[in-house]
């Protein structure tokens, strides 16, 4: 049997928090990523990395569920873990960590249970890099352009050459934290990480490199990414296969007012009726895009239930749905448009036409042809609209 060597490296792992960003049924520490929770991928990591003493924070009342995790996660590293239950802040949940330690501990890192795929190479780095008079972040430079901003005016650009992205496990000197720790309590002082509180006690922090699997897990999107990030190989080449979506839509003539169509006002033509404006066209392109990324119809979005859309125009709803797409890790690709009626005369407005819809997309290209039946059916006799949209999805986001 191989003895490990009593660590002098403890690691706090936090899971009490309650995650409501997330919008699940259980604490975020705890629901899962696979067939395993956060908690458990988190551990993963922590036992995979140098042998540490390890202090799992948990939610009072599910210390029980922490426990496990623990000792799925410990292997041969049993006696290292630890469970305690966490306070109403995150800062109060460290402390109680902190009250945990053995004493042979020397080094303190405190590591967010939401950053579920840290590499233990990560966790190793930064330990090693504590000394006894400095904590150490792992940090990722910041790539978006940052603005200032008053309510929703926006007053400068923020130099983001001297701003990175903390991450955690965040590495202290055991004696210097418990003191910054002490410190804090007694002014009565909340701060928003471990870095910032030991660095209030007046010591110095450095930054060493963090890795772009260490996000923190906090909305749905986040946890979607996890996902896909521990998704077998064939699954995640799956899931960046094109999405086609069909929708269509129909309208009787008889509404208020001016006719609205393809994100258009035709001025003296009947109107379409409709829970909001009638444009078919729009409605039959939201369907599609709902579709092909799975994420449910128009009637589920915008429907009576939702009567903040009642009398929207188009552009509403499509600027809606591109969000919905992008929130679940949709990119519209192109959509194409069938429109069947006798009436407007649409090859006139058929560029203008385009050109609304696309912008309402944010410059998805959109194509739409437009044709009679002959007389046949209800659109042969001017009755009313008949649309068939066709929809190209990508999985996939923005990176700007």
């Amino acid at each position: 049997m191989t003895v490990i060597p009593v660590p002098t490296t403890a690691i706090i792992v936090v899971a009490a928090g309650s995650g409501t960003r997330l919008g699940a049924s259980a604490p975020k520490a705890f629901v899962g990523i696979g067939e395993r929770s956060v908690l458990r991928h988190a551990l993963d990591g922590v036992f995979a990395a140098s042998p540490a003493q390890v202090i799992v924070v948990a939610p009072a009342g599910l210390e029980g569920d922490a426990e496990a995790e623990l000792r799925a996660a410990a292997g041969d590293r049993q006696d290292f873990g630890r469970v305690v239950i966490g306070g109403e802040t995150r800062q109060q949940s460290v402390a109680a960590g902190l009250r945990a330690l053995w004493g042979d501990i020397t080094t303190v890192l405190v590591h967010d249970a939401a950053r579920a795929l840290t590499p233990p190479t990560q966790i190793d780095a930064v330990a090693t890099a504590v000394t006894p008079a400095s904590g150490v972040i792992p940090a990722l430079p910041v790539v978006n352009t940052l603005k200032r901003v008053a309510g929703d005016d926006v007053v400068e650009a923020v130099d983001r050459d001297s701003l990175v992205a903390a991450q955690t496990p965040q590495g202290f000197p055991r004696v210097l934290l418990e003191e910054a720790y002490a410190a804090a309590l007694e002014a009565g002082t909340e701060y928003t990480d471990d870095a910032a509180l030991f660095a209030a006690a007046g010591h110095p922090v450095r930054r060493i490199s963090g890795s772009e699997r260490a996000f923190k897990i906090t909305t749905p999107s986040d946890l979607d990414r996890a996902r896909q990030l521990l998704a077998p190989p064939a699954a995640r080449a799956l899931a960046s296969v094109p999405r086609v979506g069909i929708g269509t839509d129909v309208h009787a003539y008889g509404g208020d007012g001016n006719l609205w169509l393809a994100g258009l006002e035709w001025p003296g033509e009947p109107a379409l009726s409709g829970h909001s404006d009638g444009d078919a066209v729009a409605h039959a392109i939201v369907d599609a895009l709902l579709g092909a990324a799975g994420l449910g119809d128009i009637g589920e979005h915008f429907g009576t239930s939702h009567p903040e859309f009642a009398g929207a125009h188009g552009d509403v709803f499509l600027a809606r749905t591109r969000q919905i797409l992008a929130e679940a890790g949709f990119l519209i690709g192109n959509v194409s448009v069938q429109l069947q009626a006798n009436r407007p005369r649409f090859s006139v407005r058929r560029a203008e036409a385009e050109a609304a819809l696309s912008h309402a997309l944010g410059g998805a290209t959109v194509s739409i042809s437009a044709t009679t039946t002959d007389g046949l059916g209800f659109t042969g006799r001017t009755e009313g609209a008949a649309v068939t949209a066709v929809a190209l999805v990508v999985p996939g986001t923005l990176e700007r």
